[in-house]
C-alpha cells in the first residue's frame, strides 16, 4: 500500500515535535537554523509532499487521475487524451491534464504539481527533452501508480502501452520499395525519443532484407517543427546522392518534407514518394494525399485507463507490469504508389 509521507513522520525521525517540523516547512523565523536544516533535508530525502487537499478530503482518495503529454496540440495526443478522458468518467474519475511542451523542466513541474493535487495515479508520455529518469522512479517509491503510453524508457519498470513502431517502420519501408524506391531516407525524431528509435529498427531491418546497406548520411534527427522538416528536405535533395523515398516519422513533420520538396520543384511521388505516421485527417486532404500509418488511438486511451485503474483498484497486486503493444495499419495514398 502506498504511505504518503506526513510531517508526522518527519518528527518522529528526528524526535522534535509536530509544531517544529511545521514552522521549519514554512520558513518561519522562530526555529534554530540547524533544526531547520535538519528538517528540509529529511523532508527533501523522503520526498515530502503537502497535502493541499486533506483539509476537504473526508476520505483519502480523490478520485483523480494525472495525465501528462508532450503536446495537446498533435493530433495523436489529442485523440488518445479524449479517449482517456471518456474511460475515466465512465469508472468515475476526473483527469487533470498537463503538458509539457516537449520541456523537461515542465515535465518535473507537471509530476509535483500533481503530486501535490494527491493524484491515484499518472498516466504519461515523455517529452522529447527527457533523459534524467528521477521524477519518475521517485513516483515509483512512492508506490504511485504509473502507466506510460507511446513515449516510454526501457529505464522504467512499469506499465505501458505501445504500438508495434519497429513492425509499422520495417512495413512502410517494403512498400515504398515494392513502389520502385532504391534510396530511402528516414527523417526521424529526436534520438533520445523512443518511439523515433523503434521506427529507425524497424526501416533499417527492412533495408537490410532488400540487401541495402545502412547508410548514415540518409538518417536525419529532427525536432517536430514542419519548418525544421523542410530545411532538412533541402539538405536531403541537394546532396549528391539523393533518395528516391522518404520515410517521415510524423505527418506534421510529412507536411514539411512536402513543402521542401515542392519549392525545390521534385515531383511526389513520380520522383519521391513519402510515407509517414500517424493517419492525420490533414493526410487525406493535402496533395498528394499522404500514406500514413494508422495507429488504433482510442485503443491506445483505453487500455492506458483500464491498466491504471487496475492497479489503482488492487486488481493487479503483486502482479508484473503489464506491456501492451498494438498493431498499426499503413494507408496508401497518392504520396507512395508506383506512377
Amino acid at each position: 500500500m502506498r504511505h504518503q509521507v506526513t510531517i508526522k513522520d518527519i518528527a518522529k525521525q528526528l524526535n522534535v515535535s509536530v509544531a517544529t517540523v511545521s514552522r521549519a516547512l514554512r520558513d518561519l523565523p522562530d526555529i534554530h537554523p540547524d533544526t531547520k536544516k535538519a528538517v528540509l533535508d529529511l523532508a527533501a530525502e523522503l520526498d515530502y509532499q503537502p497535502n493541499v487537499l486533506a483539509a476537504s478530503l473526508v476520505k483519502s482518495k480523490t478520485k483523480t487521475i494525472g495525465l501528462i503529454v508532450p503536446d495537446l496540440g498533435y493530433y495523436f495526443f489529442s485523440t488518445v487524451v479524449k479517449a482517456i478522458e471518456l474511460e475515466a468518467i465512465k469508472a468515475g474519475y476526473s483527469i487533470l491534464i498537463t503538458q509539457t511542451q516537449e520541456s523537461f523542466e515542465r515535465e518535473l513541474i507537471n509530476i509535483q504539481n500533481l503530486s501535490r493535487s494527491q493524484v491515484e495515479g499518472i498516466i504519461i508520455s515523455l517529452s522529447r527533452e527527457t533523459v534524467n529518469l528521477d521524477h519518475i522512479t521517485r513516483l515509483q517509491r512512492r508506490g504511485i501508480p504509473l502507466v506510460f503510453f507511446d513515449r516510454d524508457s526501457d529505464e522504467i519498470h512499469a506499465s505501458k502501452v505501445m504500438v508495434d513502431n519497429e513492425q509499422s517502420a520495417y512495413e512502410a519501408v517494403k512498400h515504398l520499395l515494392d513502389n520502385g524506391c532504391k534510396r530511402i531516407a528516414f527523417l526521424a525524431g529526436p534520438k533520445n525519443v523512443s518511439v523515433s528509435n523503434q521506427r529507425r529498427l524497424g526501416y533499417l531491418r527492412a533495408l537490410a532484407e532488400a540487401g541495402i546497406q545502412e547508410d548514415d548520411s540518409l538518417i536525419i534527427h529532427s525536432d517536430y517543427f514542419q519548418d525544421t522538416a523542410t530545411s532538412q528536405t533541402h539538405q536531403l535533395m541537394k546532396s549528391t546522392n539523393p533518395p528516391d523515398g522518404i520515410l517521415v516519422v510524423s505527418d506534421r513533420l510529412a507536411l514539411g518534407v512536402l513543402v521542401g520538396l515542392r519549392e525545390l520543384k521534385i515531383a511526389v511521388p513520380e520522383q519521391v514518394k513519402i510515407v509517414s505516421f500517424n493517419n492525420e485527417p490533414i493526410c487525406s486532404v493535402v496533395s498528394p494525399t499522404i500514406s500514413s500509418v494508422a495507429q488504433p488511438l482510442e485503443e491506445i486511451g483505453k487500455l492506458a485507463m483500464k491498466l491504471l485503474l487496475d492497479q489503482i483498484e488492487g486488481r493487479t497486486e503483486g502482479e508484473e507490469p503489464r506491456i501492451e503493444v498494438l498493431k498499426t495499419q499503413l494507408m496508401v495514398r497518392e504520396s507512395s504508389v508506383r506512377s
